[in-house]
């Protein structure tokens, strides 16, 4: 008894502790000394989104959105702008359903395929970038990752920029734990992170970090 709950926590911890890599390897910063780092967001396009490009092209700073797909409907000139800007297009699933690690694979890649076919549709690109609803890796969905020849991508500081709601905190968390080759998760769907956006890239760039684009950093190709 003893013995199956101490493998059943390991499961559950190896599910949400995506650096593990317990079930499939997954980036989550680069191996450099240089002091670079790269910013990712999250769950857009989405109603910040814009105002995020709008500092991103003010500071001449790269990002790599990891856009939901059922969220591109109405918002396709964002899509567009995002890589017509030099931003990155990545795949953080179709539906980002509340149920999606209970899924099959067969139906987890059904609908990471969904996301891809609409990238497709707008921007001509298909992403390879996968970054998995929730932060949350399972059995399945490394078997559905495996085979549509996605690679996985995590982040090394979480914000929290979800549930803070004081700016010079939210500032705080990522300036103090901040170290090269990190990948920083933001929200484009959060009004405090547009909000705070600026002032993050001037501490950054003050502490001597260059923020670069994903794909460079890891030396990676983005798209198929």
């Amino acid at each position: 008894m003893l013995c199956s709950l101490l493998f059943l926590t390991i499961l559950f911890l190896a599910c949400i502790n995506l650096s593990w890599n317990f079930f499939i390897p997954i980036t989550c910063k680069a191996q450099t000394n240089e002091k670079a780092v790269a910013l990712s967001f999250d769950d857009g396009p989405a109603a910040w989104t814009n105002q995020i490009l709008d500092t991103l092209k003010q500071y001449n700073v790269p990002a790599t959105f990891f856009c939901i797909g059922k969220n591109i409907s109405g918002n396709e000139q964002t899509l567009i702008r995002i890589n017509a800007e030099g931003h990155l297009i990545g795949n953080h699933s179709y539906s980002h359903h509340f149920w999606f690690d209970m899924l099959s694979s067969q139906k987890m890649l059904a609908d990471m395929q969904l996301m891809s076919k609409e990238a497709v549709a707008i921007t001509g690109l298909e992403p390879l970038l996968f970054r998995p609803p929730y932060g949350v890796m399972n059995p399945n969905l490394a078997r559905a990752i495996k085979k549509g020849q996605f690679m996985p991508i995590s982040w090394s500081i979480r914000s929290f920029d979800t549930t803070i709601k004081d700016k010079q905190k939210l500032l705080s968390r990522i300036i103090t734990k901040v170290k090269p080759g990190d990948i920083i998760l933001l929200h484009d769907s959060m009004e405090i992170t547009a909000t705070i956006l600026p002032e993050l890239i001037q501490q950054l760039m003050s502490k001597g970090y260059k923020i670069g684009r994903l794909d460079k950093m890891l030396n990676i190709n983005a798209y198929a």
